[in-house]
């Protein structure tokens, strides 16, 4: 296999890892091992939570280096599983080169395993339990459910729309807390703390504050610190977006 066509595989399978929510130690590990089974020498990664840089040197050519940018981040976990799976064959010569290609292909093309109103569902009956989870009743599960599912769904489509991250998640979580207040001051709900937080547990940046401690224990320093303060700031904007709803509201 040429140096070309293994630089075009690692960096798709890169790519669709730190897009999905992989951890960078991860995704440098897999691509390391990849370019080693195909038996290129001197090889090494360096990703960040925006880009991927790879580098290894094939036998009387000299060595190849490549960089691709990441813009979008996403939570899949499934497509990280699907990645790994593929890594694995290939490094354990399974599977060829053209082989792990066309899967790979097939992975980052692959819709989501879910609808997004199942999702937007699922965010809704979270958003109950954790009301529930957290001191409310029975009563309160039913207005943490709507204002969770209209938050959910808010973020997906203002991201969609604006392209904005932070934005998208500043008006999600003002809208999600407008409703909860409004459908607790008319009646349905009983505590309006319990009902907020549930609301607001979805939209919590788990995974990237997740990955950003498992990278600095990693020791991958600039990778932990950029997804820690993207978890800081996501944390903010949801704290500022319903801050501003009980204000306004109450």
């Amino acid at each position: 296999m040429n140096a070309d066509r293994m630089m075009d595989i690692c960096l798709l399978a890169g790519e669709i890892m730190l897009t999905y929510g992989a951890e960078t130690y991860r995704v440098e590990e897999t691509l390391e091992r990849m370019a080693k089974s195909a038996h290129f020498n001197n090889v090494h990664s360096f990703v960040t939570t925006t880009g991927i840089f790879l580098s290894f040197e094939e036998d009387g050519k000299g060595d190849v280096m490549q960089m691709i940018r990441v813009d979008d981040r996403m939570q899949d976990l499934n497509k990280v599983t699907l990645v790994n799976q593929v890594s694995r064959e290939f490094v354990s010569g399974e599977l060829n080169g053209d082989q792990a290609w066309d899967k790979l292909q097939k992975i980052a093309k692959a819709p989501a395993n879910y609808s997004a109103l199942l999702l937007h569902f699922s965010s809704g009956v979270a958003g109950g339990a954790f009301s529930y989870l957290f001191g409310g009743n029975l009563f309160d599960t039913i207005p943490a459910f709507i204002a969770g599912f209209v938050a959910s769904w808010c973020i997906v489509f203002l991201q969609d729309y604006t392209k904005v991250k932070f934005f998208a998640e500043f008006m999600s979580a003002f809208l999600g807390g407008a409703v909860a207040i409004g459908l607790v001051l008319l009646g349905v709900g009983e505590n309006l703390n319990q009902v907020i937080i549930g609301t607001l547990m979805p939209l919590v940046p788990g995974i990237p504050l997740t990955n950003a401690v498992r990278d600095l224990m990693s020791g991958d320093l600039v990778a932990g610190v950029s997804r820690g303060a993207e978890a800081i700031i996501t944390a903010l904007s949801i704290a500022t977006g319903i801050a501003l709803a009980i204000a306004l509201f109450l």
